[in-house]
């Protein structure tokens, strides 16, 4: 059994490149696919599954096109991916030598997801973290994005083995924190900002979903999980909180019908301040 460093369960071999062998820690970042251009990396996290952050993702990406910016989306929630469904893509993304190239979607935001490199989208994803961790470095080094203003990246939900390799290995710019009203939600969201701060990696905004529904007959809010604690909760933390988001019924209707990009609703827009 190697003593030469803190670690008492390691052995001689797996030593090689530990950080107090080689004096400094390790640089696992990934590189850039040379032929992308990428201004800003953006996370989209949640510190729970079934709060939305992959419709939040879609419909942020969305309001960046509509404004005019080059936008993609790579979506990391390997295990659960959404986002091709969403924009309706269905498309085998192409190749160029080792390389791959995103499919993109009408309005040109281009997309890249492990459903869209399967033949049966409904087959479960059944991998070990570094294989995940494998597939995500490699949606970051071997597609070619181009030219974007914005890449979002749909983050797995929790603060496990995955979201790790996200934060060492891609340059993200900050994180857009997703939650819901319930009180357990924000406790969990909390875990996800303390990873992030752990990280090194600034939160740019926290979004409420789910926050409320708009009653048809006389538009009034209807607080069905009660009023959300979330303001309150970033305000504590000294993070922006940039919107309460509302149960949409239409939201699920053009993103069940894979047309996401021609949801009416504009709400998600105020969050772009954040992100500049």
């Amino acid at each position: 059994m190697a003593r030469d460093c803190d670690n008492t369960s390691c052995t001689r071999e797996s030593c090689e490149g530990c950080p107090s062998k080689a004096g400094g820690p390790v640089d696992f970042s990934a590189p850039m696919n040379a032929e992308s251009r990428i201004a800003h990396v953006i996370g989209v996290m949640s510190g729970k599954g079934g709060v939305g952050k992959s419709s939040v993702t879609a419909l942020l990406a969305v309001a960046l096109r509509r404004q005019g910016y080059q936008v993609g989306i790579l979506d990391a929630d390997i295990t659960g991916p959404s986002i091709p469904h969403l924009f309706g893509i269905n498309d085998i993304p192409g190749a160029v030598g080792d390389d791959m190239l995103p499919a993109v979607t009408e309005t040109g935001i281009k997309i890249i997801s492990v459903n869209l490199l399967l033949e049966d989208t409904s087959s479960p994803v059944i991998w070990r973290g570094p294989v995940l961790g494998s597939v995500i470095k490699q949606f970051w080094s071997n597609v070619i994005w181009g030219e974007l203003d914005y890449l979002l990246v749909d983050m797995p939900p929790g603060t496990g083995d995955v979201p790790l390799t996200l934060f060492q290995s891609l340059p993200l710019d900050g994180v857009i924190l997703v939650s819901s009203p319930q009180s357990l939600v924000n406790m969990v969201v909390g875990k996800a900002y303390g990873m992030a701060a752990m990280m090194g990696i600034p939160v740019l905004a926290v979004i409420e979903n789910f926050s409320y529904i708009v009653c048809p007959d006389c538009g009034k809010k209807l607080y069905v999980f009660g009023e959300g604690k979330t303001e309150e909760w970033a305000k504590l933390h000294g993070v922006p909180f940039a919107l309460k988001l509302p149960m949409d019924p239409a939201v699920s209707a053009y993103g069940d019908e894979g047309k996401i990009e021609v949801y009416p609703g504009r709400e998600i827009e105020a969050v772009i301040s954040c992100l500049r």
